[in-house]
């Protein structure tokens, strides 16, 4: 019998996972904070649909930190906001918005604290928190802080609840998808939807809360999308951060 090849120094060695604020305690923190980066997902609890949950932005957030924390090293991960600005879901019960200023001012406040960290990437999927976001960003950077916002793009005629988001979580939470309930919404440009939707409301444009057709949506298309928009983030970080470095974050020690 032949022996077993010999390790080759090509061989990939396994990923460790990064660290995470939900899980570690302040002292593995502690040691890292000032040479590592705060990513910190922005989601919303709002409808998604007849056939989606209302956490998909959330869900969308967190796994693009995830993403961002395992293609560089010094990243730690933060527990996610989940809620948002979601004033224009109001029509559709179950979902909770804490509105425009109350976000603006969650953020300002939440990244002040976060002074111990090199920076903070704020990972927002949620398209009604773009604006708050921007402003808590601009006051945040006239402050001297060292802050990026990152906000994924998209068909502006399926901006919610319709293909992407709906193959998005097919690839994340398939068991959360009712396939069944899945139908077509309104498939105009979001553009041409706001004057109604800032005065009325997403329920006076679509009454089923889609924007978009999510009956053709893929857990294929899903693992392509999320890779793109991974992507975009890696290069914002890039571009804001610099190149990543070899050396990974460091693990927790082992609790006995």
């Amino acid at each position: 019998m032949s022996s077993p090849a010999p390790a080759t120094k090509d061989r990939a060695r396994p990923v460790p996972p990064p660290l995470r604020l939900d899980s570690a305690p302040w002292p593995d923190i502690a040691a890292v904070a000032a040479h590592s980066l705060l990513a910190v997902p922005l989601g919303a609890t709002e409808q998604h649909g007849p056939h989606l949950p209302f956490t998909v932005d959330t869900d969308i957030a967190v796994a693009l930190c995830e993403r961002l924390a395992l293609s560089r090293p010094a990243v730690i991960l933060a527990p996610p906001v989940p809620y948002g600005s979601s004033g224009e879901h109001a029509g559709f019960p179950g979902t909770l918005s804490i509105g425009r200023a109350a976000m603006e001012v969650l953020l300002v406040e939440l990244v002040r604290s976060a002074d111990d960290f090199a920076g903070v990437v704020l990972v927002c999927a949620h398209g009604g928190n773009a604006e708050p976001v921007r402003r808590a960003t601009e006051q945040l950077r006239a402050e001297g802080r060292n802050v990026l916002s990152w906000l994924p793009t998209g068909d502006p005629a399926d901006s919610h609840a319709g293909h992407q988001e709906t193959s998005a979580v097919l690839a994340l939470r398939p068991g959360t998808v009712r396939g069944d309930r899945a139908e077509p919404g309104c498939t105009r440009p979001l553009r041409d939807l706001m004057p109604t939707l800032r005065r009325s409301g997403l329920r006076a444009v679509t009454p089923n809360g889609v924007l978009g057709d999510p009956t053709r949506a893929s857990a294929s298309d899903g693992h392509r999308l999320l890779g793109t928009w991974a992507q975009s983030l890696q290069s914002a970080v890039h571009a804001w951060a610099g190149p990543v470095t070899h050396a990974r974050t460091p693990q927790p020690r082992a609790v006995r």
